[in-house]
């Protein structure tokens, strides 16, 4: 590894589940044909992450050394010396470790690295099962070299450099695969040519799947060549059946699917499952005969038995003999039908429960600021840094505190935005243990540092090159929102609940009843009111009428008053229009030579298209000024 430096010394446990293609299997590899012929429509395929999976620890190496295990639960291992063309001859050559090889020459050629070492301590994930074993293989490859050698790739990063080290294997399966690297909710992917889309579904009720492995063997390189032979441009009747099929057929079904997961229409889903398995049974299959008669999986299908449990169900992935899944009608049911698969058809079953998810996956937490009012701590450490004894009497920085919070409430993506050179003071919060420190430490508290290192998973970095403003801060996070509601938390504010009901979920479900920008407001001494957004509001539904940055005493007095009370501003839902606000403002603002606030931003998007706030029944904790930080080490984490 010479003129390398390895970022982390120890090793690092990470985990990729498999995944399970719900809808639209085959039309990731069909609509990146359209960059060949443009009639083909794009391609579209809901996808669920399943708890099986690989799991495997990660170190730096000279070499390219994999350690795994066989069908068969044997272990094998090989190694590969970190030269290009020697890894791209052991891709070629196919199998398990030709995976991993592929990956790391991809990323060999794109980024300075060097090798690494993976110990797969549990493969709990079937091959040639429609479950994408290799896919999870190829991303925790690409997810092990990211972390070592801090390259800060996004999760689409790892997923682009999975799918390229994939492609220089002889599988060659589509970009379906790598959704992988999200690892929980159902994933939304669209593929236009080269271009990849991917989003999270709203899931408006728990949804209980159950999948099995037929035990069956399938030939997906026999089924895909078959397939592929209709492509770019089709030759025969059955050809145009199949564009039609992956085509304008596949995007009807998952719009209908999307419609019936985001009500929780489990019913609904499982009937679209029966038609899916009957279309492509009547447009797919004769294309690929011996490979796609698939008899054992239309007994299971059919086996009236399971019927009583289930609402539908159908093949998985390429399909054929590999794997069936069903949606079930409740938990229990899904139990049963596990137990009928095991002990009666003697099939390993497997069961994934879909939570209800919330309408806002997104947080957003600005770390830029200079915290000047905690100086000289700022000096030698960033304020967010600072220490507080949380609830579980562990003495935590407050940064981790709040990114803990956020996981509790379901947030899957979270966003800091930072100064450029800090990537490593964060990336350190992150880092696996040392032998050295891991030995120094009780074993709980070594289970506890595994579940910090897991957050890194969830985290983007967006970079603020000049203090302009609060509000120019936020919009360097606008290509991260992406158009989605997003949370906006303060970098220096704890928050607890006085219910049973986070700070945070209060916010959200008040969003989405409303669908507007959403405020989280606490009361505000008079005295402090010139030293925060305070909101002006309309009516007793809380509804907004505009937002005043640090007012006067004396404007507060008559005009901010509600209730008796003054309420100021501290978490947000944040829609779409306030990034386009703050997007039309910049210009404006820069040539004033002026600093880009938010407040602005939320007053005129509450004049324009309305908002809300709604009252935090629960407890602001604030380390930014000195006196609040003396209150919040004194009071924080002591209970309700």
């Amino acid at each position: 590894m010479s003129g390398i430096v390895s970022v982390i010394d120890g090793e690092i446990d990470l985990f990729v589940p498999g995944r399970l293609c719900l809808f639209g299997e085959h039309s990731d590899w069909s609509g990146q044909m359209r960059k060949f012929n443009a009639e083909i429509l794009p391609g579209q395929a809901l996808v669920v992450c399943t708890a099986e999976g690989i799991h495997a620890t990660v170190s730096a190496s000279d070499k390219l050394i994999v350690k795994s295990f066989d069908n068969d639960g044997k272990k094998i291992s090989t190694e590969y010396s970190m030269e290009l063309n020697g890894l791209q001859k052991a891709a070629a050559e196919g199998g398990f470790f030709s995976y991993v090889a592929g990956v790391a020459a991809y990323m060999f050629n794109y980024h300075l690295i060097g090798g690494i070492k993976i110990d797969c301590t549990k493969v709990t994930l079937p091959q040639k099962k429609g479950l994408s074993s290799s896919a999870a293989i190829c991303t925790l490859t690409a997810r092990a070299f990211n972390q070592i050698y801090g390259l800060n790739l996004t999760t689409r990063g790892e997923m682009e450099a999975a799918y390229g080290g994939e492609q220089l294997t002889p599988s060659r399966c589509g970009r379906l695969d790598q959704a992988v690297a999200y690892g929980r909710g159902i994933v939304n992917m669209r593929f236009d040519g080269d271009k990849l889309d991917v989003s999270t579904v709203k899931i408006g009720a728990p949804l209980h799947f159950v999948f099995a492995d037929l035990n069956v063997s399938k030939d997906t390189i026999v089924i895909l060549r078959d397939l592929n032979s209709a492509y770019p441009y089709p030759q025969s009747d059955a050809h145009k059946d199949l564009h039609k099929l992956l085509g304008e057929m596949n995007q009807k079904s998952v719009r209908d699917v999307i419609s019936a997961m985001s009500t929780g229409d489990a019913e609904r889903i499982g009937s679209l499952m029966i038609e899916a398995q009957e279309n492509f049974d009547k447009y797919a299959a004769p294309l690929s005969p011996e490979a796609l008669e698939s008899p054992v999986l239309h007994k299971v299908l059919d086996d009236i038995n399971i019927q009583k449990w289930t609402y539908g169900g159908k093949g998985v992935g390429s399909q054929g003999d590999g794997t069936v899944q069903f949606i079930a009608k409740s938990i229990e049911d899904a139990d049963a039908l596990i137990a009928y698969l095991r002990n009666e058809l003697a099939l390993e079953s497997y069961s994934v429960t879909v939570p209800k998810t919330s309408a806002v996956r997104k947080a957003v937490i600005p770390l830029a600021g200079y915290g000047t009012r905690v100086f000289p701590a700022t000096k030698v450490t960033k304020k967010e840094f600072l220490t507080i004894v949380d609830s579980d009497k562990l003495v935590k920085p407050m940064l981790l505190i709040l990114l803990e919070s956020l996981v509790k409430d379901g947030v899957e993506e979270i966003c800091l935005i930072i100064r450029p050179g800090e990537e490593q003071l964060y990336d350190t919060l992150f880092e696996a243990l040392s032998d050295e420190q891991k030995s120094k430490l009780p074993e709980y508290l070594q289970r506890y540092n595994d579940s910090i290192v897991e957050i890194k998973n969830r985290i983007s970095y967006v970079y603020q090159r000049e203090a302009l403003g609060f509000g120019h801060a936020v919009l360097q996070s606008n290509s991260f929102a992406n158009d989605e509601p997003v949370l906006l938390l303060l970098g220096d504010h704890l928050f607890t609940s006085k219910t049973d009901k986070s700070c945070v979920s209060q916010l959200i479900d008040a969003y989405e009843n409303a669908g507007l920008l959403t405020i989280g407001l606490f009361e505000v001494p008079i005295a402090d009111v010139n030293s925060y957004g305070i909101v002006k509001i309309e009516d007793s539904d809380f509804k907004l009428a505009s937002i005043i940055e640090k007012p006067s005493q004396d404007f507060a007095r008559s005009e901010l008053i509600y209730d008796s009370k003054y309420y100021g501003v501290f978490i947000y839902v944040l829609t779409p229009q306030v990034f386009s606000s703050l997007a039309q403002s910049f210009t404006e603002f820069m040539d004033n030579d002026s600093e880009l606030q938010l407040t602005p931003a939320l007053d005129a998007v509450a004049k324009k298209y309305g908002a809300i706030g709604v009252a935090i029944d629960g407890i602001r904790y604030d380390i930014g000024m000195p006196e609040q930080y003396r209150r919040t080490v004194m009071e924080y984490g002591k209970g309700k």
